[in-house]
């Protein structure tokens, strides 16, 4: 018996990344990807990778005769939907959105998705808060420090996102005219994600109550998430490299590297990869992970599998290309 999913906003980046990973998953049927702007055209025809993979067309039904509804859609659209939309009881839902993120929007009913952090509570969950991609990829650089009380210093955050980051709707500085060959700092101290990775320290640690100090850039690439980060620790190197070894030792997709990392590594893939050094009293630390795959429709179909009872990384085992 295969799991039936649909697909809300199947047009937009996590939406053919969702597509692209279920299509090829050996235990998921997809009944449907929803589109009202695309109603009634080929998914193939949007996503012209998939030509020969899939029949499928874009549909503005909702059946419920499905197990897992995935919310592709922008931030804001996900509580929208699910107010103007009644689902069928029994359906699972994972959103992607922030919508249900913070405890203050969720309430009880829904946990937060990084599965290095609640795997026990996904599996047990109906709906399902998809981690954002800086968030999740900060997180995997900090919960070590953060499960052991570790985490009492300020922590100094530099980190650069791909622009498909952005989403596929075109702005100011998403197009390739401006992106190409160029930098930038954006939402220095205030980006949202800050609150969910505060939220996740705390439920490890507490006490937790230093500063977070995150500069976010946009970088001259396409996809993936590199993290440089350092704090203040009393920790050697090797006993940081243990202490991440230790956590990351059950989870199939995050991994400790004891060499430099870069982001080759991590693209196409649903990976994790974490490097930690150690410079006089500093411990530094760089993560990386594919902003849509990991940090968006990757880490969505990771938990699916753990709703399920599938194994953890079915239909996830991708491989990075290293040239």
């Amino acid at each position: 018996m295969k799991v039936r999913a649909g697909i809300v906003g199947g047009a937009g980046y996590t939406g053919g990344e969702m597509l692209r990973l279920l299509v090829n998953h050996p235990s998921v049927e997809i009944a449907f990807v929803n589109s009202s702007s695309n109603a009634g055209n080929m998914v193939s025809d949007v996503h012209t990778d998939l030509l020969g993979d899939t029949e499928l067309r874009f549909t503005s039904d909702l059946p419920d005769d499905i197990d897992v509804l995935f919310l592709c859609v922008g931030h804001g659209d996900a509580k929208k939907f699910l107010d103007a939309n009644k689902i069928a009881d029994g359906i699972k839902i994972i959103d992607l959105s922030q919508d249900f993120r913070l405890k203050a929007n969720a309430g009880d009913e829904w946990v937060y998705g990084l599965p290095e952090l609640n795997r026990e509570r996904i599996k047990k969950a109906n709906y399902i808060a998809n981690p954002g991609c800086f968030a999740t990829c900060i997180q995997l650089a900090l919960l070590p420090l953060a499960a052991k009380g570790l985490l009492d210093a300020e922590v100094h955050i530099n980190a650069t996102t791909g622009s498909t980051g952005a989403g596929q709707s075109l702005g100011a500085t998403s197009h390739f005219s401006w992106r190409n060959n160029n930098l930038s700092v954006y939402k220095a101290f205030g980006h949202q994600h800050l609150n969910e990775i505060g939220e996740s320290l705390k439920q490890l640690s507490p006490a937790f109550d230093k500063a977070l100090n995150f500069i976010p850039q946009r970088g001259d690439f396409t996809r993936g998430i590199l993290a440089a980060i350092y704090l203040d620790s009393d920790l050697t190197e090797e006993e940081a490299q243990q202490l991440y070894e230790d956590y990351y030792a059950e989870h199939p997709f995050t991994h400790v590297s004891k060499k430099n990392i870069d982001l080759k590594q991590v693209v196409n893939t649903n990976k994790g990869l974490v490097h930690v050094e150690k410079h006089d009293g500093k411990l530094f630390i760089v993560s990386i992970i594919d902003n849509l795959l990991k940090g968006a429709s990757g880490q969505a179909v990771q938990n699916m599998n753990l709703i399920f009872g599938l194994p953890e990384s079915e239909g996830l085992r991708l491989k990075a290309q290293a040239f």
